[in-house]
């Protein structure tokens, strides 16, 4: 099932949704109760649904409803907010252990809607639930390690008066860059496959722009490993390795981790394996 919005929904009892967040095989452990989700609802709650629990929370249509919520997506800094909200949640169902994280604003009108679509995918979330135990997922990013094509200098401007040497130079710069370009994404991909290595799974996500990434250098891959525990110091002392100067020189790789394995949890796909249901 895709994220629904309240505009999804129909009949919303006094005034209030039920704010999904995640899935897990356990219930909360103690000491859980200080974590918080959005700040407009109440605390975070936990349903059964036979053997799975739903991490919960009730938020207030007047922040949740079709048009306002919509408009905060909208927003720059209240889809941050909302984000941020949403991962304290998921984070906090994680203190559990396993977790399958729900999609941004996935919404109910009542618990037992809620339950409801749980137990519609229940055989698939135990599944994952059970390849998801013990496992985290690391983020890594690869940045070319120069920013590309440099402007024309002042001796390029000159040298214009001479025409065919300035050519010649322009097209050794272009030969010099698809080259450099070349060597970096091998270079790249070479990371990509000692990586896995170490993996259970991987994935590769679209490469960020500069304006996501912050970096003016080209971002050739931004992928996703989920790593055993028990292989994580493995994991960690190979990305330190390809970090290494003079090991991939023409790359500048990067890491964070451990997450909760967002990339390879995805409840969308458990609802496609195992049977369509809506929030309702």
């Amino acid at each position: 099932m895709s994220a629904r919005t309240a505009g999804d929904l129909v009949g919303p009892r006094g005034g209030v949704l039920v704010c999904a967040f995640a899935v897990t095989g356990a219930p909360r452990p103690a000491g859980a109760a200080d974590a918080r989700g959005h700040e407009e609802g109440g605390p975070l709650r936990v349903l059964t649904a036979g053997e799975l629990f739903l991490h919960v929370q009730d938020v207030p249509v007047a922040a949740f409803g079709e048009e306002p919520l919509r408009a905060r997506l909208e927003r720059a800094d209240d889809l941050e907010r909302l984000a941020r909200a949403h991962h304290r949640a998921v984070e906090a169902a994680a203190r559990c252990g396993a977790v399958v994280p729900l999609p941004l604003a996935t919404l109910f009108h009542g618990d037992d809607s809620a339950v409801a679509a749980v137990a519609e995918r229940s055989a698939g979330l135990v599944a994952l639930l059970q390849r998801l135990r013990g496992r985290t997922e690391w983020a890594v990013k690869v940045h070319a390690a120069g920013a590309g094509v440099r402007a024309p200098d002042a001796g390029d401007a000159a040298a214009v008066a001479g025409g065919r040497a300035y050519l010649s130079r322009a097209s050794a710069r272009r030969r010099t860059e698809r080259e450099g370009h070349a060597q970096a994404l091998a270079e790249a991909h070479a990371v990509d496959e000692e990586l896995r290595r170490y993996a259970v799974a991987a994935t590769r996500h679209r490469p960020q722009s500069e304006q996501l990434s912050g970096r003016r250098e080209p971002q050739l891959l931004n992928a996703a490993y989920l790593v055993d525990d028990a292989r994580r110091d493995a994991f960690r002392r190979a990305l330190a390795r390809l970090g290494t100067a003079g090991r991939a020189p023409a790359v500048r790789v990067t890491a964070s981790g451990p997450w909760v394995p967002y990339s390879f949890a995805r409840w969308d796909e458990t609802a496609e394996a195992h049977g369509s249901g809506v929030a309702r």
